[in-house]
């Protein structure tokens, strides 16, 4: 699944060792003025938005997978972390709609999450097994409104006393691979803090998925628009 360990941060950590062009301060990344509830998309995210346009109710860009956790659980405490990083990432508070005509991210205040919980543990043997099989495969598929739907979502499956499968669904316009490492990283630590009443390890963004979109747009303009078009056109050509 998803979960497995990943190389990603090993390649770009050697990539950017080979970097030696320090960074443009006119290229860092800073808070956008928040004067609203509407802000731009970044690229990738018009493309995925323009093809959940065409072709709604599919569920072609679902990233899902599944945890499973053996020993106590405490359930109000797993909702409570999967609610403070919902708080932490304006990306999991938005929905993506169309004003005049143009897709804009809307970001809502607060998107609280209500754990749900599937318990399948009278079940035995294939039985069991074939409802979890059921159950992963019914979240992985269930399509997404992105204009309105919580893009998160989240379902436990209790299989005994002090074992459980938790499947994590998100759509791939508020996530990847790199994000889905994020989210697990920081549920571990929230879960720890909260069960023992610790204070929160983990400190404010300094930047969210919005302000990089921003970002994003004002940079691929003029000449570096225009040496990415040529480019292209010559490797296009005929």
């Amino acid at each position: 699944d998803f979960f497995a360990e990943l190389n990603i941060k090993s390649l770009c950590n050697q990539i950017l060792a080979q970097l030696d062009t320090p960074v443009e301060a006119s290229r860092a990344i800073i808070p956008t003025h928040r004067d609203g509830n509407f802000y731009q998309l970044s690229f990738a995210q018009k493309r995925i938005w323009f093809l959940a346009e065409l072709e709604p109710d599919n569920p072609f860009y679902n990233i899902s997978g599944t945890v499973r956790i053996q020993g106590h659980l405490n359930l109000e405490v797993l909702e409570q972390s999967f609610n403070e990083i919902i708080r932490r990432h304006e990306t999991l508070r938005t929905n993506f709609q169309t004003r005049d005509g143009k897709a804009v991210a809307v970001i809502a205040s607060e998107r609280p999450i209500k754990l749900s919980i599937v318990d399948v543990s009278s079940l035995s043997g294939s039985t069991q097994e074939e409802k979890v099989k059921q159950e992963t495969a019914e979240e992985a598929e269930k399509p997404f409104d992105i204009s309105n739907d919580p893009l998160l979502r989240v379902k436990l499956l209790r299989l005994e006393q002090e074992e459980n499968l938790i499947l994590v669904t998100l759509h791939h316009i508020i996530s990847d691979g790199w994000s889905i490492g994020v989210l697990l990283q920081e549920l571990t630590t929230l879960y720890t803090n909260f069960y023992n009443q610790e204070p929160l390890a983990l400190q404010e963004l300094p930047i969210q998925y919005v302000d990089f979109a921003a970002w994003q747009r004002q940079w691929l303009q003029g000449e570096v628009l225009e040496n990415q078009m040529s480019y292209w056109l010559k490797q296009l050509e005929n």
